[in-house]
Order: structure tokens, then sequence, then C-alpha cells
């Protein structure tokens, strides 16, 4: 039986959320351990993987779990009884055997959320400080992101990718009582992008980031913190 788990959690302790030969810390060892503890051996395939310190309110994965956990609201609290808490388990729901989390998935919805001020410890986790910003002019910048480019030049190297053309959607900020709301919906996104995107919005003019966007010239961009970053949705 297989079933597509939604799930938020807290990134600021994980090494990521993708399971690493060489630790346990992140997000899908820690579901792997827990289902371990109730008795599932399944592989757990997620819709993408977020970095070191990046959150997510709407992860999706999928995994196959035998028919006597048919009860999923029993599965659910199962689950959650023996994950950390810095793991929420949103929903479980049954879906088709030939549901893939990541295969499957048309497009994803990511925030990035900054404040301008001093840093506090209550809310430095979960959300970027900045000195200063011209939302008028990151919300004029941002929709340079629309439509389909080879974002080479925002991607983090290293990455063993077949292509680094993605369609962006959607791309828009707005402000949310204290908050900068970034909003940015594709197809997909290479590694580290969206927190390039960031950087240059922040820091490049109109002409910089249409140079990026054309691969004319690759600017130097210093990747945006990985606090302020969440996975917010994927829609299939």
């Amino acid at each position: 039986m297989r079933c597509a788990l939604i799930i938020a959690y807290n990134g600021t302790n994980f090494l990521g959320s993708q399971s690493q030969k060489e630790s346990k810390n992140t997000v899908l060892g820690a579901l792997d351990l827990a289902l371990k503890k109730i008795n599932i051996q399944t592989k757990i395939v997620a819709s993408g993987r977020t970095d070191r310190g990046v959150h997510a309110t709407g992860q999706v994965c999928h995994i196959d779990v035998p028919q006597y956990w048919s009860d999923i609201t029993k599965l659910e609290h199962a689950l959650q009884k023996v994950l950390p808490t810095s793991i929420l388990i949103k929903k479980i729901k049954v879906v088709d055997d030939t549901f893939h989390a990541r295969y499957s998935a048309k497009k994803r919805v990511y925030r990035y959320i900054i404040k301008v001020g001093k840093s506090n410890p209550f809310e430095d986790d979960f959300i970027t400080f900045i000195d200063e910003i011209d939302l008028f002019e990151v919300q004029k910048k941002i929709k340079l992101f629309y439509g389909t480019f080879d974002f080479k030049f925002f991607m983090k190297s290293g990455s063993d990718i077949k292509s680094t053309t993605r369609v962006i959607y959607r791309a828009f900020a707005y402000k949310h009582k204290d908050f900068i709301v970034l909003n940015f919906e594709a197809n997909g996104f290479l590694r580290t992008q969206i927190r390039l995107m960031v950087g240059a919005l922040l820091s490049l003019n109109k002409d910089e980031i249409l140079d990026q966007l054309e691969c004319r010239v690759k600017h130097k961009i210093k990747p945006a913190k990985s606090n302020g970053l969440y996975l917010s949705k994927i829609k299939y």
C-alpha cells in the first residue's frame, strides 16, 4: 500500500533532508528511524531535497507500507509519537501505486522570509534579518525571473544534473506584517538556486540580474542564508 506523507519540519538542526551514509541527522534519516520503530521497512522518496537549515511546511514523501496499516489515522498517530518534535506529520493519504513523490510533481513552491532589523534568539532560526530593503525595487526585479531560463549561473557548483533549464511560473514579493515574503513557483529548482536568486535580488541591479539570466556575465553573489527558506507546497 503506497502512502503519501505531507510533512513540515524545522530544518535548523538537520544536515539537510536527504539521507546520508555518514549521518542519520537528516530529515529522511529521522523519518526512516521512526518508521523502523513501528516495524515498517521501506524506501522513503521525497519530492526533492532541502539543504542544511532549510525548513518545510509542505514537503511530500511516499512510502510503501504493509496492508495492516490501512487505518491511516492509526499510522499517523503511531509515527508522530516516535518522530522528533522538529518533524510534523500534517497528513497521510493512500495513493495509487504509480504515484511518485518526485517524478509526479508538476510544480514546487518556495517562500523566503526576510525581516528588517536586529536579529533575536526567538526568530533567528526562521527568518533572515537584514539592515534595509527597498521592497518596491525588489518587486520590480523579482518579475525578471518569470519564464524559462538556463539557470546555470544560479546554481551551486558540483551538481550532477542533465539540464540547468527551469521554468519559473510565478515570482513575487509582498509584505506581511513585519515580514517581507518572496514567493517562487517553478517546475523545479537547482541546488541553492533560490538562495542565489534572493542574493541577487538583494545585491544586484536589474541589468546585472539579466546578465546572469541570459548567461552573459556571472556576477559575484553571496547566497542568502538558509534559515529564511521554506519549501511551502508541492503541486501534483
